[in-house]
């Protein structure tokens, strides 16, 4: 894979409505904006920047707001689906640009998936990774969080409430961090039949579901140095605040429900993900929700963490398909 030099990539702060935005910069051409997902930051698209900037693309990559670098509003209200879409905007434009191709992963696909239907005009096609397009609408999100489980906890319910994460996570941030991506990759996650790291016991943690002492292969000592660098020193509030806004995004989305995104759209899943098997419905319902989807790939033996997991074919993936986009 093509290494990049230090000189090549730029890191930028730019104005937004969090106040500002960090992002990392690479390449020239047209621009695709990477949108981390949780627990991330920009650098996990470290794979991505150097190949699809050799390739011909302006390529950034964010700290969605919340985390690394950038804005860390304190009310829980501010990370709202809406203000991340703005900030996503306030990104293209600080660039200079009119449009943008947005690629998500994790939260990140959901971030790109409702800019693209609120800004169809800026994002002139969406990318989604490891997690699949669903429509705004249904039922109340943390009434069918509530739901989920039995006498089990649904992990999503567990971050909703302020604080709670936060005093389980961070007196060990690096410890945590690295139990949670081993749960969720393909050759360390838990054996079938074991606890689901997905669900707390009563009284219990998500951590003591973990798989421990074992590093992912796509996860070094220094990678997770660089992740656990950046919460240690941020907290973990800023991230966990997404998850806190579900049932907001439910109301402030009302209007777009059941509508579909229109743009030309990727999809590349992970075999081995939950993200892929429980909404497996959503990707069955590709040709009404995304008609206009023109790549869309499940990845055999492949986690969540699919652009670190598998970084050449995702790059292939992405390359093959930002071609195929209209200029």
């Amino acid at each position: 894979m093509p290494q990049t030099h230090a000189a090549e990539r730029t890191h930028r702060l730019v104005s937004s409505p969090a106040g500002r935005i960090h992002l990392v910069e690479e390449g020239t051409g047209p621009l695709v904006l990477l949108v981390h997902g949780f627990p991330e930051s920009w650098y996990s698209w470290r794979h991505q920047l150097p190949v699809l900037a050799a390739a011909g693309y302006r390529v950034a990559a964010i700290d969605v707001r919340g985390y690394g670098r950038s804005s860390r509003p304190e009310a829980v209200s501010a990370y709202r689906m809406l203000d991340l879409v703005e900030d996503n905007v306030a990104v293209v434009r600080a660039l200079g640009e009119e449009t943008a191709v947005l690629v998500g992963h994790d939260w990140g696909a959901t971030i790109a998936a409702v800019s693209g239907l609120v800004r169809p005009d800026v994002f002139r096609a969406v990318g989604l990774l490891s997690v699949p397009y669903a429509p705004p609408g249904g039922p109340r999100p943390s009434e069918v969080f509530a739901r989920m489980g039995g006498d089990q906890e649904f992990y999503v319910s567990y971050f909703q409430e302020p604080g709670r994460a936060e005093r389980e996570i961070e007196p060990d941030v690096r410890g945590w961090l690295a139990g949670f991506y081993a749960a969720l990759s393909a050759d360390t996650k838990p054996a079938p039949g074991a606890p689901d790291p997905h669900f707390l016991s009563p009284g219990g943690t998500l951590r003591e579901r973990f798989p421990a002492g074992r590093l992912p292969g796509w996860l070094g000592e220094r990678e997770l140095d660089v992740y656990a660098g950046e919460f240690e020193r941020t907290g973990m509030s800023g991230a966990l605040n997404r998850y806190r806004n579900m049932d907001r995004d439910w109301e402030d989305l009302a209007a777009f429900e059941g509508a579909p995104v229109t743009q030309p759209s990727l999809f590349i899943g992970g075999a081995l993900d939950a993200s892929t098997t429980w909404m497996a419905d959503a990707i069955k319902a590709f040709p009404v929700t995304l008609p206009s989807l023109t790549s869309s790939h499940i990845l055999d033996a492949c986690g969540h963490w699919i652009q670190q997991e598998r970084p050449e074919e995702t790059n292939r993936l992405l390359i093959t398909w930002l071609a195929s986009l209209p200029a």
